[in-house]
């Protein structure tokens, strides 16, 4: 979960002094593709802002930055296959909100969120949007929440899979609204916009970015957002939290890399994101969609990722969601 104080957060760019080894090493690499795992299937929220970062990385490395998809298990799958591969600079990853997410979440995940990792730069916050058909009478979240207790347990939402932002969302609607719905799990958010368009779902809480388009061709209907603020993407559209008092959940996307990955070459990465960010026709076209810009940088990250961990285990406890 991120607040308004995390969002006006930047990036503090960390001067170190670096050995000549370590200094040799970051002026030859890179020497070859890098992979770049993105533990979500094609087309959702979190490849689309993967893929704009590598064909950006790509052009300042000189070197292909190849995106690698594996999706599944609310993304622990991709994120073992970051944690498990070598630490020699060819493999980063895309980290989100579940990294921090599921180890509440799920009885066992088979990574360590602190120890197998290195978080280089946390570079989005995007938050999500509660959904619902486009041609629904449902035009309100109060008319949602009177018909999810109207008829309890008779109406399915939509998510991205077990453990993901949007399982979470709907979770702790239900529990702070006071309603029941019941979950129907599918691998990634344009499946949930899929289920809401076709009627299978009622309502979904897609992140954003994947929304906005949907929305604004009138495909479906979006009935609020979960950040704190209403969002420059869809200005009309109101927050849950304006019905639902203290409802806020933001998701964070960043790049992170195994664990043992040559600092002198995590700095180099974080730098050459910073520059990717400050580009003013790159932040136009990332924030068009609702995502926010944040940099948090290589040596402020993993102070962050700590303290996430347990706002999100806080989280976790409070929308009573579990996963064996």
């Amino acid at each position: 979960m991120i607040r308004r104080d995390f969002i006006a957060s930047g990036a503090a760019l960390l001067g170190a002094t670096v050995v000549p080894g370590a200094q040799a090493q970051a002026q030859a690499w890179p020497n070859r593709p890098i992979k770049f795992i993105v533990p979500f299937i094609p087309g959702s929220a979190p490849d689309v802002m993967a893929r704009g970062l590598s064909e950006r990385l790509t052009q300042v490395l000189g070197q292909p930055v190849v995106i690698d998809n594996k999706g599944g298990a609310g993304g622990n799958i991709g994120l073992e296959a970051i944690a498990k591969s070598a630490g020699d600079g060819y493999t980063i990853g895309l980290g989100t909100s579940s990294l921090s997410i599921n180890p509440a979440l799920y009885r066992k995940v088979p990574y360590d969120p602190v120890n197998d990792f290195t978080p280089v730069n946390l570079t989005y916050a995007l938050p999500h949007a509660l959904v619902v058909q486009a041609d629904s009478p449902l035009r309100t979240v109060a008319d949602l929440i009177r018909a999810l207790k109207a008829e309890p347990g008779k109406y399915n939402y939509a998510s991205g899979g077990n453990g993901s932002g949007a399982h979470l969302c709907a979770e702790m609607f239900k529990q702070m609204a006071g309603v029941d719905a019941v979950h129907v799990p599918y691998r990634g958010a344009p499946e949930i916009i899929t289920s809401v368009m076709g009627g299978s779902a009622l309502f979904g809480f897609p992140t954003l970015s994947t929304a906005v388009s949907v929305v604004k061709g009138g495909k479906i209907r979006a009935l609020a957002v979960t950040g704190p603020k209403r969002n420059n993407a869809l200005p009309t559209v109101p927050t849950v939290g304006e019905t639902v008092p203290g409802f806020e959940v933001v998701s964070w996307f960043g790049i992170i890399a195994p664990a043992k990955f040559p600092p002198e070459l995590g700095r180099r990465i974080d730098q050459e994101v910073q520059k990717i960010l400050a580009d003013p026709a790159f932040r136009e076209r990332v924030q068009s969609d609702g995502t926010e810009i944040v940099g948090m940088g290589y040596a402020n990250f993993p102070e962050y990722l700590r303290q996430d961990l347990q706002r999100w285990k806080r989280s976790v406890e409070l929308s009573g969601a579990k996963i064996d």
